[in-house]
């Protein structure tokens, strides 16, 4: 479940523009329309939503999305999804608006795939103009309405969960597992190669460690990477010195931890639970928290690129509204994935579909309520202070590690 990323956007526009087009999974349009004026209340006839995925957001949306379609045929005909790396995000959609051709109708992504199109204006805004189309935003938990204030007038949260960071490992491999963000660093010492991470700017852990620690640390100001994570920038520098590689993602890291490469890693709720649900991850693997801890929140947007018609901007709209639906969030809860994954109030487990109510059953942890509930829940940073703090961290941190 997607720097100032203009040197990396130049360099992957540079390098794959000739077959971005296509690289979506050669979506289809409906032929020329108008991009521009008034968003009709449904489309002039119903038509083939493409979306893309660059934070795995398909895994709690798909079903409302495929049961929307099902059941408004006047809306939309079909449905065509393809999923693609957050740090690719930008590149695709910049190539295809180049071209004047925007054949991507909706984005699924972070806060990363979000920061890095605001910072680069692909984004269409969607809010205020459309708001009265969406009343379920009025219904967002306290934590998705602060989530849903960084995407300014561009993304719609879709779902949302406090996130960590958190530290997981095997029981067996780490006995006394450390408590303090002060224990990790003499724990790697000590372990070259044992504590891992993903590279932030594509993993929602890596992302959640990187601002979760001015926190554990008493930096000057969490908000502000530039001038007020002094400890931070330090700590991160001096655990690099005993870090092999950075995975490119999340999913890396967790066969890492089942294969013993890796004793501690960095996770989250969702990605502490949904990997043991799969069997990626060893049942009995553990989760703790570190002295001072304070939740960084996480949620995933909707946004649409600039370009794409109004008829669509239409079918999105109603489908968004769909989704925002007591009914819908519900299976938000998947198997965990993005634990407990609704945006929104009062969808208990108990409407979940019968699968997601007996794996969390299983193998969610009664603790995480109470941790939920006693800890602070922090806003990430805005778009521009993230894009910064991933450009920091590939330039003087982890760049030259990260797994190819």
């Amino acid at each position: 479940m997607s720097r100032s990323l203009r040197r990396l956007v130049a360099a992957t526009a540079l390098i794959t523009t000739l077959g971005l087009v296509a690289g979506c999974g050669a979506p289809e349009g409906n032929g020329p329309a108008s991009t521009g004026g008034p968003v009709p209340d449904k489309p002039g006839s119903p038509v083939v939503l493409n979306i893309l995925d660059v934070a795995g957001n398909l895994q709690l949306t798909q079903g409302m999305i495929d049961e929307f379609a099902a059941k408004n045929p006047d809306v939309v005909s079909r449905v065509t999804y393809s999923k693609s790396p957050a740090p690719e995000l930008v590149g695709k959609v910049k190539a295809q608006q180049d071209a004047n051709r925007v054949e991507i109708d909706l984005v699924l992504t972070g806060v990363d795939g979000l920061a890095a199109g605001i910072d680069q204006a692909l984004w269409t805004p969607l809010l205020p103009t459309h708001a009265s189309r969406l009343p379920g935003m009025a219904n967002y938990l306290p934590g998705a309405a602060n989530m849903q204030k960084l995407a300014g007038d561009f993304g719609v949260t879709v779902t949302y969960y406090p996130s960590g960071p958190l530290i997981e490992y095997l029981p067996s491999k780490v006995p006394n597992p450390p408590k303090t963000a002060e224990e990790l660093l003499e724990y790697a010492r000590a372990n070259p190669g044992a504590v891992q991470y993903a590279r932030p700017s594509n993993s929602g852990p890596g992302r959640t460690f990187l601002m979760g620690l001015p926190y554990l640390l008493g930096d000057s100001n969490p908000k502000d990477p530039v001038n007020g994570w002094a400890k931070t920038w330090a700590y991160l520098a001096e655990l690099n010195k005993y870090v092999e590689l950075y995975p490119s993602g999340t999913g890396e890291t967790m066969k890492n931890l089942a294969n013993g490469s890796a004793k501690i890693i960095v996770s989250t709720t969702g990605w502490d639970i949904n990997p043991r649900v799969l069997g990626t991850v060893p049942e009995e693997a553990k989760v703790g928290t570190l002295a001072g801890f304070h939740w960084v929140t996480d949620a995933h947007y909707a946004v649409v690129p600039k370009g794409v018609s109004t008829d669509k901007q239409a079918a999105v709209l109603a489908l968004l509204n769909w989704m925002l639906t007591p009914e819908q969030q519900a299976k938000a809860y998947d198997q965990g994935y993005f634990y407990p994954g609704p945006a929104i109030r009062d969808v208990p487990l108990s409407m979940a579909p019968e699968e997601s109510r007996k794996a969390i059953e299983r193998y969610g942890r009664p603790e995480y309520e109470r941790l939920i509930a006693d800890n602070p829940l922090e806003v990430p940073l805005d778009a521009k202070a993230l894009v910064e703090a991933f450009s920091r961290w590939d330039r003087e941190i982890g760049g030259a590690k990260v797994a190819k």
